[in-house]
C-alpha cells in the first residue's frame, strides 16, 4: 500500500507488515494527487522519520516565492484578531507599506486588529447583557401578570360566582387564536416532525397543572393554593432539571432559591386564630382541605414537568406553538374536570364580568409568553423562582381592595420572597459586568498560548 506526503518535493513509501510499519522518504517531482492514495504523516520512532522535511524547510520554501509570501502575510493579520496587543503591534509594523496612500490603508489595517478583541468581546457582552435584561424584564412582567391573575380569579369566584374551571375553559378557548402565529410563520401548529409527541406531552402536563391548580381553588383559598403551587413547582423543577436534563444550579442560585422557598413556607403557616382554635374540626372539612392542598402540590409537579419538557424543546418549538398546544389540550381537559367535579356553568351577564374575563385572558397570555420565552435562556427553577413575586403582588392588590392587617409571618415571608428575587436578578445582571474584564483576560491568555 502506498501513501504520499503533502509537502512538495517529497514522497513517502510505506510498507505495512503484520506487526510493523516502515516509512521511507525519497525526493521526487512535486506532489500530484492521485485517486485511491491517502495521506499519512510519519510518527516519531518510525524508520525514515528524520528524513522527512521539517516545518522549517516548508517555511523556507514558501519564502522563496514572493506570491505565497505575500499571501501568507496578508492572511496573517486576521489570525491575530484575537491575539495580544504586542502581537498586533508587531504585525502592524510588518504590514505597514512605505507609500503614503498605502500607509493610510496599512494604518487602518493595523488599527483593526488591535481593537478586534475588545470590540468583539464588548459587542458580545453588550448583546448578552441586553438579552438578559430583556429576559428578566419579561419574567418580572410575567410575575406581575400572575399576581393580577390570582386577584382576578379570586374576584370572579367570590363576586360573580364563576367556577374556577369554567374560567380556565373560557381562557383556553379564547387563546386558541394563537394558532395564527405558527400559521403566519409557515410552521406546523402541532410542532415540527419528530418532536410532536414530546410537544403533546408538554401540553398535557401544562394543562393538567392548570386543571389541578384551578380545581384546588374550590377547596382552599386562592392565596394558599398559589403559594403551594409555586413552592412545589420551584423545588421540583430544580430536581427534575438535574435528573432529566442534567442542568445544575450554582451555589448562589441554590441559596437564593432556598431563601425564597423559606419565605413561601412562612406564608403557609396557620394564623393565630386557626392554631388556637379549640372547636372540633369537621372531618368533611378536613378532608376537603387536604384534597385541595394535594391538588396544589400535584399542580406543582405537573408544572415542573412541563417547564422541563419545554426546556428540552426550546430550540425547536416557538412560543406561539407552545401556547396553542396548551390551549387546545386545556380545551379538552378543563371541561372534563369541570364535569367530574360537577361545577356549574355561569356566563357573564354584566359588563364588569366581561371585563374580568378579558383581564383573565390577557394576564394569562402575558404570563405564559414571558415564562416560556425565559425558558429558552434560563434554568426552569430560576424561571419558577422569579414568579414567586406573584404572591406579594397578589397580597398588595388584595389589600388595596380589602384593607386587612397582614400577620407577622406574611410580612416576613413576602419580604424574603421579594429580596430573594431581587438578589437573583441583581446577580444575573450586575455581576457579569465586573467579570467581563477577567473573562477577557482569560480568553486572551488562552489565545496567546502556544497550545491551541
Amino acid at each position: 500500500m502506498e501513501s504520499t506526503h503533502l509537502l512538495t518535493g517529497s514522497k513517502k513509501r510505506v510498507k505495512i507488515h503484520p506487526h510493523t510499519v516502515t516509512a521511507k522518504y525519497a525526493t521526487q517531482a512535486p506532489y500530484t494527487p492521485q485517486a485511491g492514495v491517502h495521506t499519512h504523516f510519519p510518527q516519531p520512532g518510525d524508520e525514515g522519520y528524520d528524513d522527512a522535511p521539517s516545518f522549517e524547510d516548508f517555511g523556507s520554501f514558501l519564502e522563496e516565492t514572493s506570491d505565497k509570501k505575500k499571501l501568507m502575510e496578508s492572511r496573517r493579520w486576521p489570525l491575530t484578531l484575537f491575539g495580544s496587543k504586542e502581537k498586533d503591534k508587531d504585525t502592524a509594523q510588518k504590514l505597514q507599506p512605505t507609500g503614503g496612500a498605502e500607509s493610510d490603508g496599512g494604518g487602518k489595517a493595523a488599527k483593526g486588529p488591535g481593537k478586534g478583541v475588545g470590540e468583539q468581546l464588548a459587542s458580545f457582552g453588550e448583546a448578552s447583557v441586553s438579552a438578559s435584561r430583556l429576559t428578566w424584564v419579561l419574567l418580572l412582567c410575567a410575575a406581575l401578570a400572575h399576581g393580577c391573575l390570582i386577584v382576578l380569579t379570586r374576584l370572579a369566584s367570590e363576586q360573580f360566582h364563576f367556577a374556577p374551571l369554567f374560567l380556565l375553559t373560557v381562557r383556553s378557548v379564547v387563546q386558541l387564536l394563537s394558532v395564527a402565529v405558527p400559521l403566519l410563520r409557515g410552521e406546523n401548529p402541532f410542532g415540527p416532525e419528530g418532536y410532536r409527541l414530546r410537544l403533546l406531552c408538554y401540553g398535557i402536563a401544562y394543562s393538567l397543572s392548570l386543571c389541578c391548580a384551578y380545581s384546588s381553588l374550590t377547596f382552599v383559598s386562592a392565596g394558599n393554593a398559589a403559594t403551594t403551587w409555586r413552592l412545589a413547582t420551584t423545588a421540583l423543577s430544580a430536581v427534575l432539571a438535574f435528573l432529566l436534563l442534567e442542568e445544575r444550579l450554582g451555589l448562589s442560585d441554590v441559596i437564593t432559591i432556598v431563601a425564597g422557598l423559606c419565605g413561601l413556607g412562612l406564608l403557609l403557616l396557620p394564623t393565630v386564630d386557626e392554631s388556637n382554635s379549640d372547636s372540633p374540626t369537621d372531618p368533611v372539612t378536613f378532608w376537603k382541605g387536604a384534597f385541595g392542598w394535594s391538588l396544589s402540590a400535584l399542580a406543582g409537579l405537573w408544572m415542573a414537568l412541563a417547564l422541563v419538557g419545554y426546556r428540552s424543546l426550546k430550540d425547536r418549538v416557538g412560543v406561539g406553538t407552545a401556547l396553542f398546544t396548551v390551549s387546545w389540550t386545556s380545551c379538552l381537559l378543563a371541561p372534563s374536570s369541570l364535569a367530574l367535579l360537577q361545577e356549574g356553568w355561569a356566563w357573564p351577564a354584566s359588563v364588569p364580568a366581561w371585563a374580568i374575563m378579558a383581564g383573565l385572558v390577557s394576564c394569562s397570555a402575558a404570563a405564559f409568553l414571558g415564562m416560556t420565552h425565559a425558558l429558552t435562556r434560563l434554568h426552569p427553577a430560576l424561571v419558577s423562582a422569579s414568579q414567586s413575586v406573584e404572591v406579594p403582588v397578589a397580597m398588595l392588590l388584595h389589600l388595596a381592595v380589602l384593607p386587612l392587617a397582614p400577620t407577622a409571618p406574611e410580612v416576613v415571608g413576602n419580604a424574603m420572597v421579594v429580596l430573594s428575587v431581587g438578589w437573583l436578578v441583581a446577580t444575573k445582571l450586575l455581576l457579569p459586568r465586573g467579570g467581563g474584564l477577567r473573562q477577557r483576560e482569560e480568553y486572551e491568555e488562552i489565545l496567546d498560548s502556544p497550545i491551541k
